[in-house]
């Protein structure tokens, strides 16, 4: 399948009204149908703005973000136009990509951590 590769670049603590911007965007990603993300806590990165931001032993609120999207065309377009609506201040990447699955089927077992996706620990 062709699509794109999204990638959001937020902080641990940037916010978007009471959520981060992160739980925010994996709320939205949900509510779309969109089959999955994958949130990646970096250890330091630089802003656009050049400003270093990093994660810190005791304070962890400053830490870089990344959300990681393989989405149709269709699914980019509307999670991009819903983030431009609600003007969430987010830097983004898309890159066009071919992505699929590959192999049988594994059958789904119980979570035992929480999930922000609403799955309860099994």
């Amino acid at each position: 399948m062709n699509g794109y590769q999204l990638t959001f670049y937020t902080e641990q603590n940037r916010k978007h009204g009471h959520q981060t911007v992160c739980e925010w965007l994996l709320h939205e990603v949900r509510q779309l149908g969109i089959g999955g993300a994958t949130v990646i806590n970096c250890a330091e990165g630089i802003g656009h703005a050049g400003s270093h931001h990093a994660a810190h032993m005791l304070r962890l609120d400053d830490q870089p973000v990344q959300i990681i999207l393989a989405v149709t065309e269709k699914e980019a377009g509307q999670l991009l136009d819903l983030v431009r609506t609600e003007n969430v201040h987010v830097f983004y990447m898309r890159f066009p990509i071919e992505f699929g699955v590959i192999g049988d089927d594994v059958p789904h077992k119980p979570s035992k951590h929480f999930s922000l996706f609403g799955r309860s620990a099994g």
